[in-house]
């Protein structure tokens, strides 16, 4: 494909304003952003179509190495281009899981030959890996993730004295999945006790309560806070967590935190409808809950939007509770769920970027992405607004094969993807592959 691309007439929806220009990319960059350029190259008529910059989603579970069945970085990195999303980051519970420096290498030598988007990965931490966080660099690695005491084998830390080291010493943004698995477990024997094996799936947003994500949570915060550390806490999921967080300027913020795609749409009443196919961890709560996180969104108690994009085959999503695991696939559908809460009226369509991109750049430090400016690296997407799009088995990209949104038809559709100055996906079609580089950290 040509190394330069013209787009005519495309409405940019950018740093809080929608503006009528014309985008000239040279070289991998936005060269001019202007009212009438001339075209060259390929050109692409976008008119009465949005312009974004590309999606940036900081927590994706992209199952390489070790759970391959279920997806991998060629695969799910092709559903993210699909939907608008141009670069990613991915988490350290893999097999093996990524503890040291040595396996988070590896997993870069695999994106690099196979992905379709932009990649950094997070390290993962143990009770006993304090070196190797230490020996991170940071202008590298986007992250730690701590799993505070949910998870299994060694990226479980419950270790005091391991977690007081990792908020001390961590070179690099701490990320956390807040629950407390030892309430959890308590309450997962008095349903099984009173179900036996056959647990009513809406039974999990009590199982994996509300008060265990509050008092993770608050803990998180409260080493944070002894340590001054730089702290952002995954998927927030209840009304109660909202209110330890502050709405101050984002640029002030030592402690931010995020809602994830499943929880900003879905709610505990859709167990009805869709069943285990939304079982996720942090669980699904109320509606309450869920409508608290929008409001929190736009209020700036939470700071942008993320996916948690985890597949599973769908053969093992169709189990009972118990052998049912937790999970759901969304990272080609984040950008259309976030159009569809803007036309109930619940969001700006020109706060979107903020969101999806700007806020995440800025978060991470992540240099030349996330904003439509000359001289940036070209990571955009292309929307029509009144072009309805209902997502079946045949225009979904995960490798698993099917997505909780199936069957429903959302009011807008991504027609074009950009990655790195090249057109990756256009009209429902993969353009090209392989487009993606990692990501750096200006720290």
């Amino acid at each position: 494909m040509s190394n330069v691309i013209t787009i005519k007439n495309c409405k940019v929806i950018n740093e809080g304003s929608i503006t009528e220009q014309d985008i000239l990319i040279k070289e991998g960059r936005f060269e001019k952003i202007a009212n009438d350029i001339e075209p060259q190259g390929e050109i692409l008529d976008a008119a009465g179509h949005y312009l974004l910059p590309g999606v940036i989603d900081d927590q994706c579970h992209f199952r390489e190495p070790g759970l391959t069945e279920r997806g991998n970085i060629k695969t799910e990195s092709l559903a993210a281009v699909a939907g608008g999303t141009t670069s990613f980051m991915d988490m350290p519970n893999v097999i093996p899981p990524t503890l040291s420096l040595d396996l988070w290498r590896d997993k870069i030598s695999i994106a690099n030959q196979t992905s379709s988007a932009n990649f950094s990965f997070y390290m993962g931490t143990s009770n006993s890996n304090i070196d190797e966080i230490k020996a991170i660099n940071p202008k590298e690695v986007c992250g730690i993730k701590i799993f505070m005491g949910s998870s299994t084998g060694d990226l479980h830390v419950d270790s005091e004295d391991a977690l007081n080291d990792l908020f001390r010493e961590s070179p690099v943004i701490i990320t956390t999945h807040c629950e407390d698995d030892p309430m959890i477990k308590s309450l997962e024997r008095k349903y099984l006790a009173k179900y036996g094996e056959q647990i009513p799936v809406e039974m999990h947003g009590l199982i994996r309560s509300r008060e265990a994500c509050l008092k993770s949570s608050k803990k998180a915060i409260e080493l944070a806070t002894k340590y001054n550390s730089n702290l952002h806490i995954l998927h927030l999921t209840t009304k109660e967590e909202v209110g330890l967080f502050s709405n101050k300027p984002f640029n002030e913020k030592m402690i931010t935190a995020e809602v994830c795609i499943p929880h900003l749409y879905f709610s505990s009443d859709d167990y009805a409808t869709k069943g285990t196919l939304i079982k996720c961890n942090p669980s699904l709560k109320e509606s309450t809950d869920r409508d608290a996180l929008r409001k929190a969104l736009l209020e700036g108690y939470i700071d942008y939007v993320a996916t948690d994009h985890a597949p599973h085959v769908l053969e093992g999503k169709s189990n009972d509770y118990m052998n049912c695991p937790s999970g759901i696939p969304s990272v080609q559908h984040s950008l259309l769920v976030l159009l569809e809460l803007v036309k109930e009226g619940i969001y700006s369509l020109n706060d979107l970027p903020y969101y999806l991109s700007h806020k995440v750049a800025d978060r991470f430090k992540i240099v030349d992405r996330g904003y439509i400016r000359e001289g940036y690296w070209a990571d955009c997407v292309l929307v029509d607004l009144e072009s309805k799009h209902k997502i079946t088995k045949e225009n979904t990209f995960y490798f698993c094969g099917w997505s909780p949104f199936e069957g429903e038809t959302f009011s807008s559709k991504v027609m074009s993807t950009i990655v790195n100055g090249k057109l990756a996906y256009n009209n429902g079609k993969i353009v090209e592959t392989n487009l993606g580089v990692q990501l750096e950290f200006d720290r």
